[in-house]
């Protein structure tokens, strides 16, 4: 398959997510919504599983770029290295994207059957390790640099991290709690913790 057929079928899927959400999700939504017939779809997956399995796989290729630009984007300092993945990980790209929500409740949906099914399991626990281990990474890394206070345990705070990004995510779709006040509280409760000086994250 090209890579722009594969980006094509991604984006349809994508957008039968926002149309149809999770379990009402067809292949001929997801055909209907792309240029290829549902013969084509199966031709390159065998089922909606498959598929939807490929699309995890694809937005974690995505979340990741956008996570590792975010953090080389800020520069050296550990602290600034630290809130600009934070924002990445937890505030929406800076778009107008009226399905976003819909998207959103779409892929709470799809974790809900994490617990039933193994593979999309797997594909989610990618996202929570690779947001773990560079939270870790930073932490580790400021401590060691006399940056950050060397009582913290980089393990913890990672593991802490992530159960406040799900949590913020999910909070986010189920009662339209917004990420951005979670976001302040997180950045305050990592500066006292880690000893950061708050200017330097609020610049």
């Amino acid at each position: 398959m090209t890579d722009e057929r594969r980006a094509a079928i991604m984006q349809a899927v994508y957008s039968a997510l926002c149309t149809h959400g999770y379990a009402d999700l067809t292949m001929q939504d997801i055909a209907d919504e792309s240029s290829l017939s549902k013969a084509a779809l199966h031709y390159h997956y065998d089922t909606k599983r498959d598929l939807l399995l490929a699309f995890l796989e694809h937005l974690h290729g995505k979340f990741t770029d956008r996570l590792d630009d975010a953090e080389a984007a800020a520069g050296d300092d550990p602290a600034e290295r630290l809130v600009a993945f934070l924002d990445a990980a937890l505030l929406p790209p800076e778009r107008d994207d009226a399905d976003l929500r819909e998207f959103r409740t779409a892929v709470l949906e799809i974790k809900a059957q994490a617990p039933y099914e193994p593979a999309f399991r797997t594909h989610l626990a990618e996202f929570d390790d690779f947001i773990h281990d560079r939270v870790a990474a930073i932490v580790a890394d400021g401590i060691e640099r006399g940056r950050f206070d060397d009582r913290a345990d980089p393990q913890a705070v990672a593991s802490f991290v992530v159960t406040v990004i799900n949590g913020a995510h999910t909070r986010s779709v189920a009662v339209d709690h917004p990420v951005e006040e979670t976001r302040e509280v997180l950045v305050e409760y990592l500066c006292r913790h880690l000893a950061i000086d708050e200017e330097v994250v609020a610049r």
